[in-house]
């Protein structure tokens, strides 16, 4: 068999296996020096007393991120994008014994890191001692549906909530319940970096992961050297933005990294 007999024949293959790509998302990473965020987070906690770890700084990185590029503050309804009321950022957090669970922070670009935190560890407790009304009930309503009844319903409600900008507290349906974006931490796992697809529900432009934080070369004013380094990475709806717009918002996400406490309150002056 000749090799252009082989292509073909790959080919008619390939065509048989695979429709045709009608997938909107794309994919990108960002390598951040993590130094800053690392000295940053540790000042934050001796000076608040709050647990403030690299994904409420990324998350905190995400909403700046938001609010310089417009275009990732739309929502998608019948063909057309609509902005949003707020920026807010839903976190995929652990809730403990493995379970993983999230929490939407509203308006998380007018709160400062230690918020964030201290609205998530609020959060998480509350789900440990299975109280949680918001995400938790949202749980259970889906656990009682039939298998074959769980995609339309999920579905439905993502219309609902999203499309139709409805909020349905009691079936367990918040209005935009995934905010303006998502974030998670795969660190937690010691992953250095990995991808995770856009479920059709979330609704949201970009979901961002937080990898591990690793010692790596690193080039500064021509040297090779050893820096704790972090790899971001995120799934973009190209519904949404375009190239040009996701490395906009990569740029406004390193500038926060870069020097986080130029964008956060003064620490108190007494505890320095």
């Amino acid at each position: 068999m000749s090799s252009s007999q082989r292509v073909v024949g790959w080919r008619k293959l390939a065509g048989a296996t695979w429709r045709a790509p009608m997938d909107p998302q794309f994919f990108g990473a960002l390598d951040v020096d993590a130094a800053e965020l690392l000295s940053y987070a540790e000042r934050l906690r001796d000076h608040c007393g709050v647990h403030v770890t690299m994904t409420h700084l990324v998350g905190r990185a995400v909403a700046h991120g938001l609010t310089e590029v417009p275009a990732l503050r739309q929502r998608l309804a019948r063909g057309r994008q609509h902005p949003r009321e707020s920026t807010d950022v839903f976190f995929i957090v652990s809730a403990g014994g493995g379970e993983l669970t999230g929490g939407k922070i509203a308006a998380a670009d007018t709160k400062s890191a230690v918020d964030i935190a201290s609205e998530l560890t609020s959060r998480c407790a509350t789900i440990s001692a299975g109280d949680d009304d918001g995400f938790g009930r949202t749980k259970r309503m889906l656990a009682v549906v039939p298998a074959p009844l769980l995609r339309p319903a999920i579905r439905l409600g993502a219309w609902l909530t999203s499309d139709c900008n409805m909020d349905l507290p009691r079936l367990g349906l918040p209005r935009q319940a995934f905010g303006s974006a998502m974030i998670t931490s795969v660190g937690m796992w010691a992953v250095s970096s990995a991808y995770s697809p856009l479920a059709a529900y979330y609704r949201v432009p970009v979901l961002v992961l937080v990898g591990s934080v690793e010692a790596r070369p690193a080039v500064r004013g021509g040297l090779v050297v050893v820096r704790p380094m972090v790899t971001l990475t995120a799934t973009f709806d190209h519904r949404y933005v375009d190239g040009l717009q996701a490395a906009q918002f990569a740029a406004a996400v390193r500038e926060y990294c870069a020097h986080p406490s130029a964008f956060e309150p003064p620490l108190p002056t007494s505890a320095e």
